[in-house]
């Protein structure tokens, strides 16, 4: 994938580009995150604050994580699609909801979180780290 490359909500309200890979690609199947995909998991993408440039209104909302940080979301007040997440306390890095890209063709998680939550379904690939938790 050729950097940097846009990204939005569902109706285009919000838009943006990222002007660098991420950091790393991880799938969550703690339940909250179940609860945010309506699936077995959410996939997210740590990017650099400073590598993404924003357009558009959003509306926040926050809940305690069960680490003890904020876990706080931004999402588009009309489709409501989140675009991403973030710890109020690590303000440095975001957790980019990556299928809001244009191009998903390069989302592969090499993370799996709170594997202990997950569906009994999921079949995780071999070879991708996987924790019970958050680490």
């Amino acid at each position: 994938m050729k950097y940097p490359i846009t990204g939005s909500c569902q109706c285009g309200q919000v838009t943006y580009k990222l002007a660098k890979p991420p950091i790393a690609v991880a799938a969550c199947h703690c339940k909250q995150c179940q609860k945010l995909s309506t699936s077995a998991f959410s996939i997210t993408a740590m990017v650099d604050s400073d590598a993404i440039d924003i357009s558009g209104e959003m509306n926040e909302w926050s809940r305690v994580a069960a680490s003890g940080n904020t876990s706080s979301a931004k999402f588009c007040p009309v489709c409501a699609n989140h675009i991403y997440h973030y710890n109020p306390g690590n303000p440095q890095h975001l957790m980019l909801k990556p299928s809001t890209l244009s191009d998903t063709s390069d989302i592969n998680p090499t993370i799996h979180v709170w594997v202990c939550e997950k569906q009994d379904w999921v079949q995780i690939p071999e070879g991708v780290m996987t924790y019970d938790t958050q680490p």
